[in-house]
């Protein structure tokens, strides 16, 4: 086995065993048996409809991820996107029950709409950022504040709220805007979008890998110096990086909007983007590991309501998830050292001279 394979392997399995480890420890400390929490963690797929949620949820999550991927290839931490899609759900919402068109073209204005108004929540953060460098995390941070209480203001009865039952929110969506689920009987009903974040997700692999926009997006996160000396803008790529990002997080509400609640409510679901930082770092950014990032965070999610059935605390679940993505970067990064020490020694061997790794004891 080559040094390469061992690098490549030893890095997801270090974090396999400390995420098994620091688990099995939050679950010890909660004072439960961690083989029988995990059976009961696995069984629950089989009852009733919770692998299809596990499903619908994996889509949205890939989505929250890619957005969050795509600022981190720019070296960006694009916080806002929890802002961002809600802004776009609920433009969406209003935009898509106000006009009436054929199915299929009604879908892909809605869509079309949603991600425009993403990318616009972003453009602010954007500009500042080339313009006057505040940091993206703190202007972001701000527009998630804006955008909390723009939906609030929006979704009132005297704007474009209107009462059903006991909960508010905009018109219901018409018939032709709906998309259709693949209905599975007591199984419940996955959404239609779920091709959405598939598609999404091999489209990000192929920009990102085999474009010259993903290779200069890529090469201006790493060194902004050394790409603008190869004739690379990097203050045109974080722009175009973060509308990008934004575009991608006003989707991230579509699958329940257009395939469920066919509205914006009061009680609308938060917590996708932060959820989508995780994934992504869980993930490395890599389509793939994202996907199945995703479908474990999804997991871990529906897991808290069987734990709590068997008296463990569901916010074991949450310790989880954050013990996960822990593991996956310290486990990388302790790889990444071993492999700069490694070719440190192999340099001082080849030039006959001896090179201390870099954060070595004197």
């Amino acid at each position: 086995m080559n040094s390469r394979l061992r690098s490549s392997l030893l890095a997801p399995v270090l974090a396999v065993v400390f995420a098994a480890v620091l688990c099995a420890i939050a679950l010890l400390a909660s004072g439960a048996n961690p083989a029988e929490a995990l059976g009961v963690m696995i069984g629950q797929v089989g009852e009733g409809q919770v692998a299809v949620d596990i499903v619908n949820s994996t889509a949205i999550y890939m989505l929250a991820a890619l957005a969050a991927a795509i600022g981190f290839q720019m070296n960006l931490l694009n916080i806002g996107i929890e802002g961002q899609y809600r802004v776009g759900a609920l433009v969406a919402a209003i935009v898509g029950s106000a006009i009436v068109l054929p199915p299929v073209l009604h879908w892909l204005v809605i869509l079309v709409v949603a991600a425009a108004a993403g990318a616009a929540w972003a453009t602010l953060p954007a500009i500042l950022k080339v313009t006057r460098g505040v940091h993206e995390v703190l202007s972001t941070i701000m527009m998630n504040a804006i955008a909390f209480g723009l939906a609030a203001y929006l979704i009132r009865r005297d704007q474009f709220g209107i009462l059903i039952g006991n909960n508010v929110s905009t018109e219901p969506l018409p018939e032709s805007a709906q998309v259709p689920g693949i209905e599975l009987g007591d199984r419940g009903t996955v959404f239609g979008l779920v091709f959405l974040a598939v598609v999404a997700a091999a489209v990000y692999g192929v920009v990102m890998n085999r474009t010259r926009f993903g290779f200069e997006l890529k090469a201006s996160g790493l060194s902004p110096t050394a790409a603008a000396a190869g004739g690379v803008n990097a203050k045109k790529m974080i722009v175009v990086s973060l509308l990008v990002s934004g575009a991608v997080a006003g989707l991230v509400g579509m699958p329940e909007i257009l395939g469920r609640d066919h509205a914006y409510t009061l009680n609308f679901a938060s917590g996708y983007g932060f959820a989508g930082i995780g994934i992504a770092l869980l993930g490395r950014n890599h389509p793939v590991g994202i996907a199945f990032g995703a479908l474990l965070w999804a997991f871990l999610e529906k897991a808290k309501g069987a734990l709590d059935n068997v008296g463990v605390p569901r916010e074991i679940a949450t310790i989880m998830q954050g013990a996960i993505v822990l593991s996956v970067v310290v486990a990388y990064e302790i790889v990444k050292r071993m492999e700069l020490a490694a070719e440190q020694r192999r340099v001082g061997q080849a030039t006959g001279t001896a090179v201390e790794p870099e954060g070595a004891a004197k």
